[in-house]
């Protein structure tokens, strides 16, 4: 009896080895579930990029505000009847170069003193 019982215990577990670790068993399906998620995620963000293209493409072929646009940020274009502004900052202290007429001038005619 006690042979009869083992061998049903071996028979159950090697039932069980292809649907636990064997090919297409649970921890193979796990791993494609995870894989799958993951692939999910990467196409929705590829989903919403393209989304916005189509978009752009749209108004690029529908509109000329959308050309203008793009045309005043990536390429610095104004309109004819514009007056431009380039506004620096961080340079406050900084003074202009003399011309070369003046450095002609200080290096005749030093200053007394020196």
């Amino acid at each position: 009896m006690r042979w009869l019982a083992l061998a049903f215990g071996i028979l159950i577990v090697a039932l069980q080895y292809p649907m636990w670790l064997g090919k297409g068993g649970w921890l193979q399906v796990r791993e494609s579930d995870r894989q799958l998620a993951a692939q999910r995620e990467v196409n929705a963000k590829l989903k919403a990029r393209n989304d916005a293209l189509d978009a752009d493409v749209r108004d690029l072929k529908t509109g000329s505000e959308a050309i203008e646009e793009r045309a005043r940020a990536e390429l610095g274009m104004i309109r004819q009847d514009e007056v431009f502004f380039q506004v620096q900052t961080g340079g406050a202290g900084v003074k202009p170069a003399p011309s070369a007429a003046a450095r002609n001038a200080a290096a005749a005619h030093p200053a007394p003193g020196h």
